[in-house]
């Protein structure tokens, strides 16, 4: 069970950051080339569409994916609380 909640973990963690990319770029579409330096697109808005595109598909998938680890994993696995 514990490979099952660490890939759950996984897949949560990545639809997170996938998301915060998407609305990153879809409200700040100029952090790329802030952060990298470069416009790779010279400023036609091609390349901020393919980010937002890839996010909200990893995103999807990820969704999905943890979906199923989630209905996987037993109940009892899932609310028990580690001992500590």
């Amino acid at each position: 069970m514990g490979q099952a909640r660490n890939r759950l973990r996984l897949e949560v963690g990545l639809a997170v950051l996938s998301v915060l990319l998407f609305v990153a770029t879809a409200l700040w579409p100029e952090w790329i080339e802030m952060v990298f330096g470069f416009d790779p697109d010279y400023g036609n808005g091609s390349f901020e569409w393919l980010i937002m595109e890839l996010t909200a598909i990893s995103a999807v998938v990820a969704i999905f994916l943890a979906r199923a680890d989630w209905r996987r994993i037993p109940s009892q696995t899932r609310l028990r609380q580690p001992h500590g």
